[in-house]
């Protein structure tokens, strides 16, 4: 991916005697030494934040459990039911394998953390083969400073994985359409299968890339050829994937159709479906606050400038330019006009993650005809701010619950769960699995009881849940010693259930509320 050569590349020395007084362009440093520098720039902010975060965002506990489920018994996954759900498979692969190595907690968040990290590297090697290697070492120190970024490569959601593999795949296709290769695309395109095989979004990038490529050169054969070469190479996993959802559900879309339902009850239930003007004032506005407010205004304002002088001055780079544009604007569609989308902040990354390979061109286009105090101010105010607002909503956000440190915690560099419910589940890990025991946990609207459950360290059979449809079957076979309620939890509603005082009473047996707890999460011990 690291080509050769790049628009920095220095120049030949001249051989006329009489420019020998024309001083050379200062030649480029080593490229190890480069690559070697921003992966010490990305790992170092990583590791800070990942002996502090929880898994908490982006499914990532569920993901681990499905991805131990696969490890005990290892298979190849052909559909949704098949053990994945809403997930890509190729996640629970890794996760699952890693899993076999490290401990639950830790799995998932060091597959992030590896992807997290070498990210840094496509990303590099895109913004310097289009604008330079001073430009690519910006865009990947900004890229390290990344605060949401820094979250999602310590937890064990798939965003970082995913981000690696589109962040090579780009990569690729920008030294295949200028080396004027297929070999490259064609490359791209089978990590394209991968990200396909981790995260559902980036299936819309097979159609853009492939009309992308139709316009990538004068020479229209030759665009067409790279097209189709390049389209036919993304296809193997979709393909497969359809067919075994085909055969299983009879649908070949089956799963994309049940994140779009889920998605539409979403808004019903945050109160969008009568489209409030709020509400999709709101929607409207979504991509650019994130850019704004995670990667932090210079960052964002600079890549913003940068790709509109590079649409007008480099027609070159704007199938890249659409690559970013082209899905925040579907995004923003579905979201504001036809009320079928609800946004997160995590699935804006792809897009965002573009913003950085134009800091230079919007750099040079702000500072134009400026003196080289305006150029330190730029520079400066800009590098403040990437470090120091991630920073400071780390600190914010960290062990503190309610408010607005609850809306700002999924885009913060720390991720912790509520401390009341972390208290519960070392509860239950110290003296419940530790001993042999069983717990009944109650569901929370909230998902808290996925979080209780999974840091409880209690396996699967000796947790009676009532979120699950085998609730029932647990409460039999593990025979709980004790029991979570949740304060908005269903088991009150529960017919065989009954609450007085401090006693509540399942299937007539008797259960005393324990002290030390804090609301919304009540501990009950089976009466002796």
């Amino acid at each position: 991916m690291l080509p050769a050569t790049s628009p920095a590349a220095p120049a030949p020395t001249p051989s006329v005697p009489g420019l020998s007084a024309v001083p050379a362009p200062r030649p480029e440093p080593s490229l190890r030494w480069l690559v070697g520098l921003l992966l010490v720039a990305a790992l170092l902010p990583r590791l800070g934040v990942f002996f502090l975060n929880e898994n908490l965002y982006g499914d990532a506990v569920v993901r681990t459990e499905l991805a131990e489920r696969w490890l005990h018994a290892p298979h190849v996954i052909t559909s949704y039911k098949d053990g994945t759900y809403q997930f890509g498979p190729l996640h629970l692969y890794l996760v699952g394998a890693v899993l076999s190595v490290f401990d639950r907690e830790v799995a998932g968040r060091l597959v992030s953390l590896v992807f997290g990290v070498l990210s840094v590297v496509p990303l590099f090697a895109l913004t310097r083969r289009l604008f330079g290697w001073r430009a690519g070492v910006a865009a990947g120190l900004a890229f390290s400073a990344w605060g949401m970024h820094l979250q999602f490569s310590t937890t064990a959601g798939s965003e970082a994985v995913s981000l690696f593999f589109m962040l090579a795949v780009f990569a690729l296709v920008a030294e295949g359409v200028e080396e004027n290769r297929f070999q490259p695309l064609f490359w791209a395109g089978m990590l394209l299968n991968l990200a396909c095989a981790l995260r559902y979004d980036a299936w819309m990038y097979i159609p853009l890339i492939t009309v992308a490529l139709v316009f990538s050169s004068e020479d229209r054969v030759a665009s067409l050829t790279r097209a189709v070469g390049f389209g036919l190479a993304c296809l193997p996993f979709p393909l497969l994937w359809m067919q075994g959802n085909e055969l299983a559900h009879g649908d070949p879309f089956f799963p994309m159709k049940a994140v779009d339902d889920f998605h539409r009850q979403w808004v019903v239930d945050s109160g969008g479906a009568g489209g409030a003007l709020v509400w999709r004032l709101q929607q409207l506005g979504f991509w650019p606050a994130v850019a704004l407010f995670t990667l932090t205004p210079g960052v964002a304002l600079l890549g913003a400038v940068g790709m509109v002088k590079a649409w007008k001055q480099h027609p070159e780079t704007r199938w890249l330019v659409a690559m970013a544009v082209v899905p925040s604007l579907y995004f923003t569609f579905r979201a504001a006009v036809m009320l079928s989308f609800v946004p997160l902040a995590r699935f804006t990354v792809t897009q965002l993650v573009l913003l950085p390979v134009f800091l230079a061109p919007g750099f040079a286009a702000v500072v134009a005809n400026r003196g080289a105090f305006a150029r330190r101010a730029v520079v400066g105010v800009s590098a403040v701010l990437a470090v120091v607002m991630p920073v400071a909503l780390g600190l914010y956000t960290f062990r503190t619950e309610g408010g607005l440190h609850d809306s700002l915690r999924p885009v913060s560099p720390t991720s912790t769960n509520p401390v009341a419910v972390m208290q519960v589940a070392r509860f239950l890990k110290d003296e419940v699995a530790a001993k042999g025991g069983a717990a009944a946990v109650d569901d929370d609207p909230r998902y808290m009881d996925l979080q209780l459950a999974f840091f409880s360290g209690l396996p699967e059979m000796r947790l009676a849940r009532v979120r699950w449809d085998t609730f029932r079957q647990r409460l039999q076979d593990a025979n709980p010693d004790v029991l979570v309620r949740f304060d908005e939890g269903t088991l009150l509603k529960d017919p065989g259930v009954r609450l007085e005082g401090r006693t509540l009473t399942l299937d007539g047996v008797a259960y005393l509320e324990q002290d030390g707890f804090s609301a919304p999460l009540h501990v009950y011990r089976r009466r002796p």
